[in-house]
């Protein structure tokens, strides 16, 4: 990475009092961040299709309350997701997708539910698959499968996310 990350926003963890999975920013953009109890951050550096996914399935994640509760002084903020999001809809080369990012963007500001978010989200994960880009049915899937490639736990020892 060309500088040190901003300050990560956490936006669940994957199991409860385990890691916890959010995204950090710094001069090349947003990117997946997870990290240990211990405080040893991981940041991914996918690019392309691939960093779309793993961004879209965690602000899904986010908007879904779909994770346990992250640290409280970690905790991602609607702006957060929507500076996000924005950067997302700004670098984004498909113009349909970006279309979507910014529709998910206007429910945000709109203080739409959350299902209005992900319903968008959702529609602008499509597709990336043919992108490049590994794309599961479930965003939890992806970001525990994410976590165990970059040297997080094994898949046994991740629990089930409580809803």
């Amino acid at each position: 990475m060309a500088a040190m990350p901003a300050a990560p926003a956490a936006v669940g963890r994957l199991a409860s009092g385990g890691a916890w999975v959010g995204f950090v920013a710094d001069d090349t953009g947003f990117h997946l961040a997870y990290a240990r109890p211990d405080g040893d951050m991981t940041i991914s550096e996918s690019l392309g299709a691939s960093r779309s996914a793993e961004l879209l399935a965690a602000t899904i994640a986010y908007f879904e309350e779909a994770l346990d509760p992250p640290p409280p002084e970690m905790e991602a903020t609607q702006a957060d997701l929507a500076a996000l999001l924005a950067w997302m809809a700004t670098n984004e080369a498909d113009a349909a997708r970006q279309a979507l990012i910014r529709e998910a963007l206007d429910a945000i500001d709109d203080g739409l539910a959350g299902d209005a978010v992900v319903a968008r989200l959702g529609e602008a994960r499509r597709g990336l698959a043919e992108a490049g880009a590994k794309e599961q049915v479930d965003a939890i899937d992806l970001l525990s499968e994410r976590f165990r490639e970059l040297g997080g736990e094994s898949a046994a020892d991740l629990a089930a996310p409580s809803v």
